[in-house]
């Protein structure tokens, strides 16, 4: 993974709320995490050497961010079967507009197509997500207020 785009994902995260990003590319994978690892030398993840001198030649503000290489996991989810409302970018899920709002949708909720299910705060901009087919809402597969990956499943009709 090339060094510049770790760079401006750690300013990503710093720009953001977020607590932690994870992106994936291929076999490769990199982890971002808010956090002060510096407490606890077991707390301390590996770094291979080059991101090290290429990520923190320069005095970086706190909090710090670590990165991790590690290798893709599958997801072993039990997800039922219907068709897939995926999140089309790396963001943070909301389920309603404000707080004291009531959830765009709720389990056993019928939709159609074009219906705006959920929100996706990505830099700062709100991304109404709308469903892409009619049905029957049957799984709701993240809570609100969760960060979300690029095309993890969201919300299953059927």
């Amino acid at each position: 993974m090339d060094i510049r785009k770790i760079k401006k994902l750690i300013e990503l995260l710093e720009d953001s709320s977020l607590s932690e990003i994870e992106i994936v590319e291929g076999e490769e994978s990199v982890r971002l995490s808010r956090g002060n690892f510096m407490s606890s030398a077991a707390a301390q993840p590996h770094i291979p050497a080059q991101v090290q001198a290429a990520a923190w030649s320069a005095p970086a503000p706190a909090p710090v961010a670590a990165v991790a290489a590690a290798p893709a996991q599958p997801e072993e989810e039990t997800v039922p079967e219907g068709e897939l409302v995926r999140a089309p970018m790396v963001g943070t899920f909301y389920a309603a507009s404000s707080p004291e709002e009531d959830a765009f949708v709720s389990l056993g909720q019928q939709v159609t197509e074009g219906e705006t299910m959920c929100i996706i705060e990505a830099m700062k901009m709100f991304n109404q997500i709308e469903a892409e087919a009619s049905g029957t809402v049957v799984a709701i597969l993240v809570e609100n207020g969760q960060p979300v990956e690029f095309d993890q499943p969201l919300f299953v009709i059927r």
